[in-house]
């Protein structure tokens, strides 16, 4: 297992545990099933274990199996305050203590604010004391590093990275969301300042892991040529002789792993197979490990994927800001997401991306200035299709509670 040191100084496996997708039998976390995935992939090296407040079960499971095994000195648990469901910050110390007892800790290694969407909200939370308790905590050595999770704009993730000195970060990240949300920008931001990036979604919830059938072919054909590399071919032997399996999930990591700005990759990992699969690919992929054919794979999958899209936006942001405050290119991904992950994923995105975001409105609020077709390199219709997609991405029942989920990101 290769490992990242954070600012303190502290090492973290590349590869952390996503504790998110523990298997459920009905309604209740397959105890049993969670401690020998988990205690597998801590045998393998792996030391970080990502959980929150709202995930149903998790931090008790987690809290058990870590008690049981005797590890919590050896590992970094992570997990989020949901300030979206904070009324003062008495409610702040209330959600902490809970999660203490859940987890059967004293103490907590990385605390992080859940799903930050844009820099009012922190600023909110500062207002209401929010930052004066993690503060507080942290000296008294009940939280060790804040952070905070992340979905909205990048413009949106710069202003919060600048907004306060973060030991961590947590974005979404993965090929597909390469311009979207934080992206690649907002990765390389956050290395140039020295904060360490969590990535979460590294295959978008499996949906990367089992890509279309015509990029499953082009995957094969890849992973064909790499176990006919010849023995000379120094430059290929190493990617041959330890690629083993090389598939869509594998590819997708791999593109994580090739950027330096990538501290921890988290994985809801669910069987033996997938722990020691994911762990294999951790412990061989450097910065830089990628070729540029396996580069080039990459982008090709990519297009397999997208060519449904419902409109050719490349995320360049030129039309922003938008003088009606509508997210125009966080829109436009959200509507493209329809085309190759269906309905509810895309929705799910617009919901994040969007309805979340305190400053932003929908794109049914659209003024018809045009200001945004005017500088547009695609040259979009960006009015007309601003319509089509607020059709498609807010249903009845989504327009009817948007105003309710903005005023509660506002408290």
């Amino acid at each position: 297992m290769q490992y990242r040191t954070n600012k303190s100084g502290e090492k973290w496996s590349v590869l952390g545990y996503g504790c998110m997708r523990f298997t459920k039998n009905g309604t209740a976390i397959d105890l049993d099933k969670a401690e020998q995935e988990l205690m597998e992939a801590f045998r393998l090296g792996v030391n970080y274990y990502d959980t929150a407040y709202i995930y149903q079960g998790s931090e008790e499971a987690l809290g058990k199996i870590v008690e049981k095994n005797g590890i919590r000195d050896q590992i970094c648990i992570a997990t989020k305050l949901p300030h979206y469901l904070l009324k003062d910050r008495k409610k702040a110390e209330e959600m902490l203590q809970t999660q203490l007892k859940r987890l059967r800790t004293d103490y907590i290694d990385n605390y992080l604010m859940h799903m930050l969407t844009d820099v009012d909200t922190w600023k909110h939370l500062e207002e209401n004391g929010v930052k004066d308790f993690l503060e507080k905590k942290k000296a008294e050595g009940v939280i060790k590093n804040i952070g905070f999770s992340f979905h909205g704009n990048t413009d949106a993730f710069l202003k919060i990275l600048d907004a306060y000195d973060w030991d961590f970060c947590q974005i979404q990240y993965n090929y597909i969301d390469e311009i979207s949300q934080a992206g690649r920008t907002g990765l390389e931001a956050a290395q140039k300042k020295g904060i360490p990036v969590i990535i979460m979604e590294p295959l978008r919830g499996g949906k990367l892991a089992d890509v279309p059938e015509e990029a499953k072919r082009m995957i094969g054909d890849y992973a064909n040529k790499l176990s006919h590399v010849p023995a000379a071919d120094t430059s290929n032997q190493e990617e041959a002789m330890s690629s083993g399996t090389y598939t869509a999930a594998k590819m997708g990591l791999r593109w994580l792993y090739d950027q330096p700005g990538v501290t921890v990759v988290l994985s809801g990992m669910n069987s033996l197979e997938m722990v020691q699969e994911n762990v294999k690919t951790a412990a061989e992929s450097l910065p830089g490990c990628m070729s540029d054919d396996e580069r080039a794979l990459v982008e090709q999958v990519k297009a397999i994927i997208q060519k449904n899209t419902r409109v050719g936006c490349t995320g360049c942001r030129y039309c922003m800001p938008c003088p009606a405050g509508i997210d125009i290119p966080a829109t436009f991904f959200s509507w493209n997401t329809l085309a190759s992950e269906g309905k509810k994923t895309a929705r799910a995105e617009y919901l994040r991306t969007s309805a979340m975001a305190t400053n932003t409105v929908p794109p049914s609020k659209c003024v018809g200035c045009g200001k945004c077709e005017k500088i547009c390199p695609q040259k979009l219709p960006i009015r007309t299709l601003l319509k089509e997609a607020d059709h498609e991405l807010r249903p009845f029942y989504l327009r009817a509670v948007e105003p309710l989920i903005k005023k509660l990101m506002r408290r």
